[in-house]
């Protein structure tokens, strides 16, 4: 298991994960910003989330990957 966090930002801003998560697998970490994301976007709101990216980091600070919320929004026609 290693901890992993997973910060949201666009061009306004970031919002840090402080607490993190474990995780046995990138497959895992995947899954779990998925979930973070749904969560984000089915929240009432008026909040456009095309041009927010999740950023999974691992402990040492080091970005694991990134996912940016248009892959579960699809981009504007």
């Amino acid at each position: 298991m290693v901890q992993v966090y997973f910060h949201c930002s666009n061009t306004e801003g970031t919002l840090i994960d402080r607490s993190g998560t474990a995780v046995a697998s990138l497959t895992e970490a995947r899954d779990r910003a998925a979930q973070i994301m749904h969560s984000m976007i089915y929240t009432p709101g008026a909040e456009d989330w095309r041009d927010w990216v999740i950023h999974v980091s691992g402990s040492d600070g080091e970005e694991i990957f990134d996912l940016p919320f248009t892959a579960m929004l699809g981009k504007p026609h």
